[in-house]
């Protein structure tokens, strides 16, 4: 009984403790909400929420710190709200911004959650999950000997991370597979090069971005201003892959679409507090002059990139070309604690121009890729017989043009997606070519 009534006490002195807390952040939060209607704070929850606490802390198998728990409750009440919003500790904050600066150490791929385990939105360019055969959509089920289900993203990314050199085994399941699939990965410092770029033909570019860095606005730029020197002169065309890319930097999505466009609005944002409300319009001016875009996407294009895709396709820029995209059309803002620590918090939906919310819905192309294997077959055997087969035929020389037939049929059988958007692409240069020849 003297047990019974010491336990009592400790919890009323923990309910005024916390509550007091609760209430002076209360107070702050009212200060804060000039004109905003506030709810009071629910109080029997609090009291509920501390006795639980009170439970642990002194009846739990084995002893757990104060400051454990209480970093464990706050984890659960982000991770709750949707596979977005978490908590991150000072160390996962730390390298969250390297991520964001475009170097860290992992495997190279960005996550979130569904049914309980880790989903796979895309792997990374040139990266240890890339090159092992990660897929966009895959579930991660296993980490080592580790059950995913149930763990938080925020766990299962740590786990995820370690030392360059060390390895990993992901068991994953895939969309078509009756059977689980493991893969070992080797961690490694990722240095995200977020832009690269190649001339495909003459006068047709290619531009890939595989995330949005703070800085991809200005290497997009450098990218098409290299292609017209190798192209000798302005391009009359440019594919722009965004396949497999995560997202990233809010600004730089604005940044790269507004590389493309003379003026209007690019994308805003809608939550319930003011600063969630954003505008932003295209200013720069279109690089290429109104010459023909084809963006290509798919089920691995996420975020950021679905804003440059809903951008150009509203604004009529260019044609989006490949598979509906993944659908995440929300905004998250990293918000440091004092304690060095922060929270990533879901705080608004972006709209494409006229208004589409792509949360959950994602940005359906203008024409369809499928996703194919194709394999290429040797006609060498057939016999068949050609004017160029013949000795001393007249024009260009019989190795010049089989390196040419080579170079196309080798992207069919690397990439039958840019294979289809470079055709397509070649169609819209032809009919601009038309249209600017009618009008002269």
């Amino acid at each position: 009984m003297a047990k019974l009534t010491y336990m009592k006490k400790t919890m009323w002195v923990l309910t005024g403790v916390v509550l007091g807390a609760f209430l002076v952040v209360g107070t702050s939060v009212m200060a804060d909400r000039q004109g905003q209607s506030v709810q009071s704070l629910p109080i029997d929850q609090l009291r509920a929420f501390v006795e639980v606490y009170e439970r642990i802390s002194s009846s739990y198998v084995e002893p757990i710190e104060d400051g454990k728990m209480l970093e464990n409750a706050i984890s659960g009440m982000l991770s709750n709200l949707d596979p977005h919003s978490a908590y991150l500790p000072p160390e996962n904050f730390e390298k969250v911004e390297e991520h964001t600066r475009g170097e860290f150490g992992g495997l190279g791929m960005e996550v979130g959650t569904e049914d309980g385990f880790v989903k796979v939105i895309a792997p990374i360019d040139d990266t240890p999950a890339q090159r092992a055969g990660v897929q966009a959509g895959d579930l991660i089920i296993r980490l080592d000997d580790k059950s995913v289900k149930g763990m938080s993203l925020t766990e299962a990314v740590k786990l995820m991370r370690g030392e360059p050199g060390s390895t990993i085994t992901l068991t994953i399941m895939r969309k078509g597979q009756r059977e689980p699939i493991e893969l070992e990965l080797t961690r490694a410092v990722i240095k995200v090069k977020s832009v690269r770029h190649r001339l495909l033909d003459k006068d047709l570019g290619y531009v890939r971005i595989s995330q949005f860095q703070v800085r991809t606005g200005r290497d997009l730029v450098d990218a098409i201003r290299d292609l017209e020197k190798e192209n000798t002169q302005p391009l009359q065309g440019l594919v722009l892959d965004l396949r497999n890319n995560p997202g990233g930097v809010l600004n730089a999505s604005v940044d790269v679409s507004n590389v493309f466009l003379d003026a209007g609005l690019i994308v805003y944002t809608e939550g319930r507090i003011d600063s969630s409300k954003m505008r932003f319009e295209a200013k720069r001016g279109d690089i290429l002059n109104g010459k023909p875009i084809v963006v290509l996407v798919n089920e691995g294009s996420a975020s950021a990139s679905e804003i440059v895709a809903g951008a150009l396709q509203d604004h009529e820029r260019a044609l989006v070309v490949g598979r509906t995209t993944f659908g995440k059309g929300s905004v998250q803002t990293l918000l440091p604690l004092n304690n060095g620590a922060a929270i990533k918090l879901t705080t608004a939906l972006y709209y494409t121009p006229s208004g589409r919310s792509i949360q959950a819905e994602g940005i359906k192309p203008d024409i369809i890729i499928d996703r194919v294997n194709v394999e290429r077959v040797d006609t060498a055997g057939f016999g068949l017989r050609t004017e160029a087969s013949l000795e001393n035929h007249l024009g260009k020389g019989k190795k010049e043009q089989q390196q040419e037939v080579e170079e196309k049929v080798d992207l069919l059988a690397e990439d039958y997606e840019l294979h289809e958007s470079v055709n397509i692409l070649r169609s819209m240069v032809f009919m601009n070519k038309g249209r600017a020849n009618a009008s002269k």
